[in-house]
Parts: structure tokens; sequence; C-alpha cells
């Protein structure tokens, strides 16, 4: 199962690999640090790893944008993980030649809550990830992480401020009901998102991304009237399949610059 998984721990040691297309040595773009958290009464581990940014870089999202890169997460070799969620602090949004991007600058913590085999015995992590950085130029860099996670390890206040920092629930937000509809193009499905949802403080930008990753989401087009919030997209298969949609699967995220909003899931409109 671990070999299968894509995702990010944070460890003891870091080395750091270049793309070839990146002069100078990595590291005067990007750096990591381990933040190895501690054990939850449940049983899982809170985690994290820092990655410090140069001054005009900036690396992205779990939904990167048009022009970003989304991180990969390969968990190959490591032992006693079970499975992994993420808790990815409010992102910034980008723009550049006329094209939106989604990511973080200067410095970022991702805190990640592993879940082991074998509670209360020790995480050992051997992982590697590969992520974009831009500033006017954009570069894949690869962060080898390896080492351990240790049930006796203490709190972090680092990890815990980055938990603090994360979108809003729908309860919290105050969302009502989100319909959405398709109408189907040539290459794909057309698909608007109704979301009833009070007016925030800024100009606001919706994320949609799909439960299958094979399927592609344009930048959404939004447009508010009074507490209705409306965002339209294409979505495009990446292989040859058919393309279907699990409505409840489907995840908007609402970002005006002073909040964000995670919603999960909508129903025929």
């Amino acid at each position: 199962m671990v070999a299968a998984m894509r995702h990010a721990i944070a460890t003891f040691l870091v080395l750091l690999i270049p793309a070839a297309a990146l002069s100078g040595p990595g590291d005067d773009v990007i750096s990591a640090e381990i933040l190895p958290g501690w054990r939850q009464p449940s049983g899982a581990h809170m985690a994290a790893i820092s990655i410090t940014l140069a001054p005009g870089w900036k690396t992205y999202w779990r939904a990167p944008g048009d022009a970003g890169i989304p991180p990969l997460f390969d968990w190959t070799g490591s032992t006693n993980v079970h499975d992994v969620m993420f808790h990815w602090p409010v992102p910034a949004i980008f723009h550049l030649n006329g094209m939106r991007s989604i990511g973080y600058h200067d410095r970022v913590v991702i805190p990640m809550e592993v879940t082991p085999d074998r509670p209360g015995q020790p995480i050992r992590v051997d992982m590697s990830v590969d992520l974009g950085v831009c500033d006017e130029v954009c570069v894949p860099v690869r962060l080898r992480l390896q080492g351990e996670l240790l049930p006796d390890a203490g709190p972090n206040g680092a990890i815990a401020a980055a938990l603090m920092d994360r979108p809003m629930t729908e309860a919290e937000a105050g969302v009502g009901a989100v319909t959405c509809s398709f109408v189907p193009t040539g290459d794909g499905l057309s698909v608007t998102a109704r979301i009833a949802l009070p007016p925030g403080t800024g100009s606001e930008d919706v994320v949609i991304e799909a439960s299958d990753p094979h399927i592609w989401v344009s930048e959404p087009a939004a447009t508010r009237s009074g507490g209705m919030l409306t965002a339209s997209a294409s979505m495009v298969r990446t292989d040859d399949a058919p393309i279907a949609i699990d409505r409840a699967g489907l995840r908007f995220t609402v970002l005006d610059g002073h909040r964000a909003v995670d919603i999960l899931g909508c129903s025929a409109g």
C-alpha cells in the first residue's frame, strides 16, 4: 500500500536534488527542514515539512492552477505508514502572463497527519517530493526525505500555527445549498456550480477539483449576485476513458484574499 501512495512527510534527513535546468545550487532557491511533530491520542502522528523559498520564488498548492506544477509525493520505501492526510494552509493567488496559479511564497509549513499500521511504533520514512518552483521561469526540484517519526516527539508551535491557517468549513462560513449542472462539450463537460455563500471582503477566486486525478478542470469564471456565488469551468479527461463525474467527490475552494472556504460535494441543480 505504501508503494502506491503519493504523499509527503517530514523527517530528519533532507537531500536536495535540483533539476538539470536549474542553474546554481538547488538550495539557493529552496530549502526544507523537518518538523517532527507529535503523536496524537488517536495514534496518528502530526508532522510537517517546512519549505523556505528564495525571494521572488514560489511553489504550489495541491491544485496549482493552469500556470503551476502540481506537487507529487512518493512514499516508496517507507514503513509503518497506513494513510496520510494533508492539512494545506490557505494559499495565495498569483498571475503570470494572463494565467492564474495558486501556491506559496517565502515559507510554508504543510502539516501531515500520518496514520501508522502499528500505533505506538516509530514511523520510518524514505520518500521523495517533486515540486515546481517558479520566479520568471519554472523548474522542477526533488526533495529526498528519510528518517523516523518517533512516538515520544513533542508539540511544535509552527505546526500548530499552520493547522490554524486553514480554510473555513462550510458551517463556519455559513454555506447553504450547493448545486452543480453539466453540459456536454466537444471534448468533455462544462460545469456550473451555484454556491449559497455570504459575500466576503474582496474579489473571489474559485477552484474546482474532481476526485478523479485524470480530470482536468479549467480556471472557473466566477460571478456573484447577492448571497449566490456562481462558478463555471470546463472539465476534460487527460486519458482516453469516458468522462464521468462524482458529484460527492467535487471540491470547491473559495479564496478572496482574506479567507478561504472548503466545500465538498454538490447536488443536482
